[in-house]
């Protein structure tokens, strides 16, 4: 029996460090600042003075979330005790929960169902355990989506309304909604400019604000701490919405992104094409398949 288990592990230990050592040809990453492609650790060794690393993805992207991981280790690992997880897959008025299952309170079964975890949590959970084991904060920090539905029908405003125990879960109000490049670039996503529209951009702008609320309010409270935040890249690419927001909130903190996605240029990057997204460019393989 023990040989047999001896075994497993052993298969499985050479099958994981195979599937990393195959995975390092489905990605490339480009430091913009020094324009060449970089290795994983020269990233990590560049963060020493970075209190917030924000890591945008594509929410499908198998080979994105294998990094976010492998970076949110990495850097735990460089600043022993000091990184914190922030998360946009999670929703302030379950930090509790989340609390109640890093300590080991309560089962995953509880944790998944309770926290309304994203359906593709899977991918999300091996940092989520990295910081259980590790004894490492994880941050709750989006809007519950029965606020953001609030904002998509009626707009901001209807937040004033809103019991103060409510008001404790989002970030205080008024809550600006940026013009200039990050109303451009939502308008064209979106292909319209009615009042419908706008209302859909400005919760757009809530989830930005309370994301950064949530990592200001964490990191004010826990001076010492560094965060790896995770979000959709639309949220901190070219340092627009949650990324900028954060900056106004805490503008002591010293930031920097990493945006990241497939690309059909992968094999041959055109990377000038890439540089107002973000401090580090991460091109993923295309033909890799999708998490879901």
């Amino acid at each position: 029996m023990k040989k047999t288990a001896c075994f497993l592990f052993l298969a499985f230990f050479i099958s994981s460090a195979l599937f990393a050592q195959d995975i390092t040809r489905h990605f490339k990453i480009y430091d913009v600042k020094l324009q060449k492609t970089i290795q994983l650790d020269d990233l990590i060794a560049n963060m020493g003075s970075v209190d917030v690393l924000f890591f945008g993805e594509e929410h499908n992207d198998s080979v994105g979330h294998y990094l976010e991981t492998e970076i949110f280790k990495k850097m735990a690992h460089a600043f022993p005790g000091r990184m914190a997880l922030t998360l946009e897959m999670f929703h302030t008025d379950v930090q509790g929960i989340v609390n109640e299952y890093l300590k080991g309170y309560i089962t995953e079964k509880n944790f998944i169902r309770e926290a309304r975890a994203w359906n593709n949590y899977k991918d999300y959970r091996p940092m989520v355990e990295f910081a259980k084991a590790n004894q490492l904060d994880v941050v709750a920090a989006n809007a519950s989506s029965r606020y953001s539905n609030a904002v998509s029908r009626s707009g901001l405003t209807i937040l004033k309304s809103f019991p103060a125990a409510s008001k404790s879960y989002f970030a205080p109000l008024p809550i600006d909604t940026a013009t200039g490049r990050y109303h451009e670039k939502f308008m064209d996503l979106l292909g319209g400019h009615g009042m419908g529209t706008m209302k859909v951009y400005q919760t757009q702008n809530f989830w930005d604000a309370t994301m950064a609320w949530s990592i200001a309010s964490y990191l004010k409270k826990n001076k010492q701490k560094k965060a790896f935040h995770v979000n959709g890249k639309f949220h901190s690419d070219e340092k627009l919405g949650t990324y900028a927001k954060l900056a106004a909130y805490h503008p002591k903190l010293k930031m920097a992104n990493i945006s990241c996605f497939p690309a059909n240029d992968f094999e041959n990057p055109q990377w000038t094409s890439y540089h107002p997204l973000g401090d580090y460019i991460i091109l993923t393989d295309p033909t890799v398949k999708k998490s879901y």
